[in-house]
């Protein structure tokens, strides 16, 4: 069986610069790599270093390069959350553990929105509205509620719910039964209330006694002379 025919001196080279290209850009690759590894690992011990750094935000970059952030983050006892649309603009921010993200911040960074003092000064606000908002509500409802109790104890509550059912004369007749009786027989109940005062209804109590006790005194020696 006849030879294949050698490659020319030319393809050789070709083939040799191919292979030398390839060998040159993955030992710039795993340059860039440990490059941006010995730089993160600064930022990482710089933030664990101040504790007044509330977190350490990442320009977007591959999946690659978050992964190792992640990598060496975590090492250090630290969390890592990303952001954004991969491929796009997503990033990685990494927080220490005493001090997580607040749920305003995950919220408005997973919606796309940008992170800042004045950002958490507004939803700050926002919040205090809305217990203001809700505290409103509540005394609203409480009111209501209360309107609706003198209502029904007063007959009107009933007069206006059931007055589509058996008509608006029988609803305030109903209405008037449940009031309470302010009249026994033929004199007013406020004409039968005790108006004297304690010191006045005492005294005459104790001289119902006295007169009592003189009219026994008086029976009993009308029976002994006879």
């Amino acid at each position: 069986m006849q030879k294949p025919p050698s490659a020319s001196e030319a393809q050789k080279n070709a083939m040799r610069k191919q292979k030398e290209a390839i060998e040159h850009r993955q030992k710039e690759e795993k340059n860039m790599i440990n490059r941006f590894r010995k730089r993160v690992e600064e930022k990482i011990s710089d933030f664990v270093k101040n504790v007044n750094k509330p977190h350490i935000q990442f320009e977007p970059m591959e999946q690659m390069y978050r992964s190792i952030i992640r990598e060496i983050a975590e090492t250090a006892g630290l969390q890592v959350f990303s952001f954004g649309q991969e491929g796009i603009d997503r990033y990685a921010v990494v927080y220490s553990k005493d001090n997580p993200p607040s749920e305003d911040e995950l919220t408005v960074r997973r919606s796309g929105g940008i992170w800042d003092e004045e950002k958490a000064a507004e939803m700050a606000l926002k919040h205090i509205e809305e217990k203001r908002q809700a505290a409103f509500d509540l005394e609203m409802e409480k009111n209501r509620k209360r309107k609706r109790g003198k209502e029904e104890l007063s007959g009107t509550f009933y007069k206006q719910k059931y007055a589509h059912l058996i008509g608006e004369d029988a609803a305030i007749s109903a209405a008037q039964k449940t009031n309470m009786n302010k009249s026994y027989g033929e004199v007013p109940s406020e004409n039968k209330k005790d108006q004297r005062s304690i010191e006045q209804t005492m005294a005459d109590i104790k001289a119902k006694k006295l007169k009592k006790a003189e009219t026994e005194k008086a029976d009993a020696d009308s029976s002994n002379q006879v």
